[in-house]
């Protein structure tokens, strides 16, 4: 019985798990209204769950892999911090269960630590802290405790929970440069805070009885911008203390594999840590705060600045109060009270980037390695391929001033490095120039012009394959022998890239025409038609081609591929990457009826792929809303004339893809650093930019009543939906500021002054709003309307 009891005890935990997380989140709808303080609706363990439904995850994830979640983080930060600190379930010393060094995935049922630092998803932030009652061992070892999930809770700027195995609460805050935990531990002689460095190693040192201090030596340290010291104080003198590091040198397992030396002050070596021990009696609370910086005198520094008393109550104060103001520039009425939640809890998700290095006046190392003084708030890079799409039109909205610093970070990190960041694929920081340009932000576009250009014109710059790209118009790929097997990860992507880099030149064709540089412009602008290079009428999709011209062969739209032709996509999802001349796209699919056609076969078409690509998640057909290439596709029926397609997908992507797991917390995939929320944001207030570097916004189906925009030039937008529910997704007339509005799209012009926006909803589309061809929304291939 008792060997039962033991099998069974990770299901029946399990399935209390979930039935708490339910239960906390349906408390949580049941409670809120429409009126609470926009803070208390926002609940950062959105996005660390997996979708659940079958059919809206396909075949994913492969084998020994845990399904992607939104790969977001629970823990305390401030807006675009780059400090965070956050609690660690997974152990990514030992393996990256999903291909990315996350922290925190909500299914996880044990807890082996909490860091204060912060990488881009966190689970190689250093050190590792955790509060262990009794007996801990040496990472990669890590001391675990199951956690209570009905005692987890995370709002802006905190994060709170228990530890069953070791009796202990833990409460984590932030300051824009620092962390701050709070231990309550039960009553012990051996409670002990065990911190640690990561398996790349360095050095500790236990510094008097309050203090350990660390510094990062192996791997790359200079990839963390906010340098490779910690300092970490304690509130209370130590009773004891030790440090330890792991010994790889050993053969084989057990006793040997670690050297731990009590009251030793310093250690060095792979996971090179510290241990101190307290005597508590039942709820004392130990208080630790941690400062990162380039030395250790910077790191106290820090901490004397910006957390010189340790008053958690205080920090977490401020922190709310930052994430407030910020929030209190978006007001909605109606709704659900999940929808509201959901939308909050994105629109907090959509601030995860760029991170602040530093503030004016503060120290940062540049991209060249040279330490230097801030002149104005430096941001680190922003990964255009995830948040170039929608999350830079969502600052550029609600924080041009922020979008201006952001532009000077990324126009002098060029000039320390030579070229303009990339991100991941294609080349986007044109988006970022060009979009704020044409809304009206102030900037020196002429320097940074200099630099976007010799990223598309020297072939020993960023732009992979560009020499082929710039002499063919498209690029090659390699099949290899006996062809490839989806999802493929070899190969150039250069059906992607062909379309990225034309969606690029796009931009830049426009930036360099306000500049009067004519013939760049004519130059870019025959590059923005190279998408046509890579279409293939006889199956009507974008397809492969080898170095000789020839079509690749066998092909499949169905299949998806992470960099053979596609780019972490199938030939479907692909088939919409044209953002910039959607009306060119139709007319290569054959007209008006001929693109409605196919962008109902896309929805609908089932997938039935063979290869396993995990990050195509979140299903409607074709359709993958879990990554970038095609989350525009559902507002194309504008070009079709059709809006009233948009308005219903886009209501069942916000209700399907988003929270409807028996968490309420999933996501359809990775968000990327703020991508898949900003989505949601977006199309939950009723519109979404296409194409960022335009001015336009495509209009879809607001699921609020009432949004009110604050924009950050003290001009309100207003949009108002009379007769909305559930049922009631259908837009039955429009007016701009109390004028009838007939395109199903808007500039940013006709909003920059402040607007009011107002749709009367309905339970049946009204196929006439939107559908003449005069009102379609501009492109490359159709003048400006």
């Amino acid at each position: 019985m008792k060997a039962l009891l033991e099998r069974l005890r990770p299901r029946i935990l399990a399935v209390t798990i979930v039935a708490l997380a339910s239960m906390g989140a349906a408390y949580a709808m049941k409670n809120d209204t429409s009126s609470s303080a926009t803070i208390d609706l926002a609940n950062p363990l959105v996005g660390t769950a997996p979708l659940d439904r079958q059919e809206l995850i396909g075949n994913s994830p492969p084998p020994g892999e845990p399904l992607y979640s939104g790969m977001t983080s629970p823990g305390a930060t401030l807006p675009q911090s780059a400090t965070e600190a956050t609690p660690v379930n997974l152990n990514v010393d030992l393996s990256y269960p999903s291909g990315v060094g996350m922290s925190y995935y909500y299914p996880r049922p044990t807890m082996i630590g909490f860091t204060g630092g912060g990488s881009t998803y966190g689970g190689q932030a250093s050190p590792m802290i955790m509060p262990v009652v009794g007996d801990w061992t040496v990472p990669p070892d890590y001391a675990q405790s199951y956690y209570d999930k009905a005692s987890e809770k995370a709002s802006p700027g905190y994060y709170a929970v228990d530890l069953a195995t070791f009796h202990t609460k833990v409460e984590l805050t932030a300051t824009q440069r620092t962390s701050l935990m709070r231990f309550t531990f039960p009553a012990s002689h051996r409670s002990n805070v065990v911190i640690n460095l990561r398996r790349a190693g360095g050095d500790v040192e236990v510094v008097g009885d309050r203090t350990i201090r660390g510094v990062t030596t192996g791997g790359r340290p200079l990839r963390d911008a906010d340098g490779s010291w910690f300092v970490a104080e304690f509130s209370r003198p130590f009773a004891g203390f030790g440090t330890f590091r792991a010994n790889h040198d050993h053969e084989g397992y057990g006793i040997g594999d670690a050297d731990v030396q009590a009251e030793r002050r310093t250690v060095s070596g792979s996971y090179a840590g510290a241990y101190v021990t307290f005597d508590t009696k039942a709820g004392e609370q130990v208080l630790v705060k941690i400062a990162h910086g380039h030395s250790a005198d910077e790191a106290e520094q820090r901490l004397r600045e910006e957390d010189p008393d340790a008053d958690f109550d205080r920090v977490h104060a401020q922190a709310r109060a930052a994430w407030a103001k910020l929030f209190d520039r978006v007001e909605v009425t109606g709704g659900t009270p999940k929808q509201r939640m959901l939308f909050y809890s994105t629109l907090y998700h959509s601030f995860a980037s760029p991170r602040l290095l530093a503030r004016k006046g503060e120290h940062f190392t540049g991209a060249d390695g040279k330490a230097q003084v801030a002149t104005y708030d430096r941001y680190g890079p922003v990964p255009f391929w995830d948040t170039g799409r929608n999350q830079i039109t969502l600052l550029m909205l609600l924080e041009p001033d922020v979008v201006q610093d952001i532009m000077r970070s990324e126009l002098d990190r060029a000039r320390e490095r030579g070229y303009m960041d990339t991100s991941f694929h294609g080349d986007h920081a044109v988006f970022l120039y060009d979009g704020a340009w044409q809304r009206g932000i102030p900037f020196d576009y002429a320097a940074a012009y200099e630099y976007l250009r010799k990223n598309a014109t020297d072939p020993k710059g960023p732009r992979g394959y560009l020499a082929e790209y710039a002499k063919n118009g498209w690029i090659s790929d390699v099949v290899p022998p006996n062809n490839p097997s989806p999802p493929y990860a070899g190969g150039k992507a250069g059906v992607a890239t062909t379309l990225e880099y034309a969606w690029d030149d796009h931009a830049l064709a426009d930036v360099a025409r306000r500049l009067n540089k004519t013939d760049d412009a004519d130059m870019f602008m025959r590059r923005a038609a190279n998408y046509h290079n890579v279409f293939d009428p006889s199956v009507g999709f974008f397809r492969g081609r080898t170095e000789d011209g020839k079509w690749i062969s066998p092909f499949d739209p169905g299949e998806p591929y992470y960099n053979f032709m596609m780019k972490e996509g199938s030939g479907w999802s692909t088939l919409w990457l044209v953002p910039h001349d959607v009306q060119g796209l139709a007319n290569l699919l054959g007209g008006r009826d001929a693109f409605n056609a196919k962008l109902d076969a896309f929805f609908s078409t089932p997938y039935t792929a063979k290869g396993i690509c995990r990050d195509c998640t979140g299903l409607i057909g074709q359709y993958v809303q879990g990554n970038q290439p095609d989350q525009q596709a559902a507002y194309l029926y504008a070009w079709g004339g059709q809006p009233w397609k948009t308005q219903a997908l886009t209501r069942r992507i916000l209700a399907e893809m988003y929270g409807s797991d028996v968490s309420g917390y999933g996501f359809p995939g990775m968000d990327d650093q703020g991508s898949t929320s900003s989505w949601y944001v977006l199309s939950a207030m009723g519109f979404y930019p296409v194409d960022p570097s335009s001015p336009d916004y495509i209009i879809g189906s607001p699921v609020f009543d009432r949004v009110r925009l604050h924009m950050g030039n003290g001009k309100i937008l207003d949009i108002v939906a009379r007769n909305n529910s559930a049922k009631n997704i259908y837009i039955q007339s429009a007016t701009l500021n109390g004028k009838p509005w007939n395109k199903p799209w808007f500039s940013h012009a006709d909003i920059a002054n402040g607007a009011t926006l107002e749709f009367t909803m309905g339970p049946e589309p009204n196929k006439h709003w939107g559908a003449d061809p005069q009102d379609v929304p501009p492109s490359m291939s159709a003048s400006r309307q």
